[in-house]
């Protein structure tokens, strides 16, 4: 399993380093990422946290999936390799 884990269903008034002092009641946190839209900066509702150990990554999808953060259940879990999905064109 990976150690870096993807959050969604996030309010839109979270921080990154809110989100980091939550995640890091399972243990040390690496990084966080919170991708934007690029139209128009603002944050898109899920994000990314890294975890220092598969333990860790484990203990904090144990203990947050499904638990209320701002309002809202979030949903965490392994993150998984982004698939190419060839959005561009061809000639």
């Amino acid at each position: 399993m990976n150690t870096k884990l993807f959050v969604g269903n996030l309010s839109f008034k979270l921080t990154e380093q809110e989100l980091e002092e939550l995640f890091s009641r399972s243990g040390t946190v690496v990084s966080v990422a919170m991708p934007v839209d690029r139209e128009t900066g603002r944050k898109r509702g899920f994000a990314f946290v890294e975890m220092e150990t598969q333990e860790m990554a484990e203990a904090a999808i144990s203990e947050f999936n499904g638990q209320t953060v701002e309002g809202r259940q979030i949903v965490v879990n392994a993150s998984r390799p982004r698939e190419n999905a060839g959005g561009g064109f061809r000639r």
